[in-house]
């Protein structure tokens, strides 16, 4: 299964905004240049996290999109589940396209399974989980050769 550009790109502007923030909104145009992102893309994705509450915006010259809750509070599988819908990874769960075979098949159960799994892990992880690695891989790593000579 692939996750969409909506869920991977979507996940990466919302730790942009977390990371960028701290000297206020951060503008879609600056997300769109860090990221590599078309903007107008961005846009469409920002209105989804802003329905489900996520995002705040504000307007004017010095507007932009901060969280509007912690990072600590946003599980990743909430943000792909607002920008994915569903969660059906085949589209006889979903309800958009009928199978002739819906009532007889016998893998149907298990492809709602595993969506379940896969949403189950993601919403275990956090926004603050995700820039934690981050910090994690700034930091420089020490060789273990350099300690012996560090006593």
């Amino acid at each position: 299964m692939k996750l969409t550009t909506r869920s991977r790109y979507g996940t990466r502007m919302m730790l942009d905004i977390a990371q960028n923030c701290q000297d206020g909104p951060v503008r879609i145009q600056d997300i769109a240049e860090r990221q590599g992102v078309s903007a107008k893309y961005l846009e469409k994705l920002i209105r989804k996290l802003k329905e489900v509450g996520f995002v705040k915006s504000k307007r004017g010259p010095r507007g932009g999109h901060s969280l509007a809750v912690p990072a600590h509070k946003i599980p990743i599988g909430e943000v792909v589940h607002a920008l994915e819908g569903d969660g059906s990874l085949v589209e006889c769960r979903s309800g958009k396209e009928e199978c002739h075979r819906m009532d007889i098949c016998l893998t149907r159960r298990l492809w709602q399974e595993a969506a379940d799994a896969m949403y189950n892990h993601l919403n275990t992880v956090t926004l603050a989980d995700l820039l934690r690695d981050a910090d994690e891989c700034a930091q420089p790593q020490l060789n273990p050769l350099d300690m012996r000579h560090a006593s």
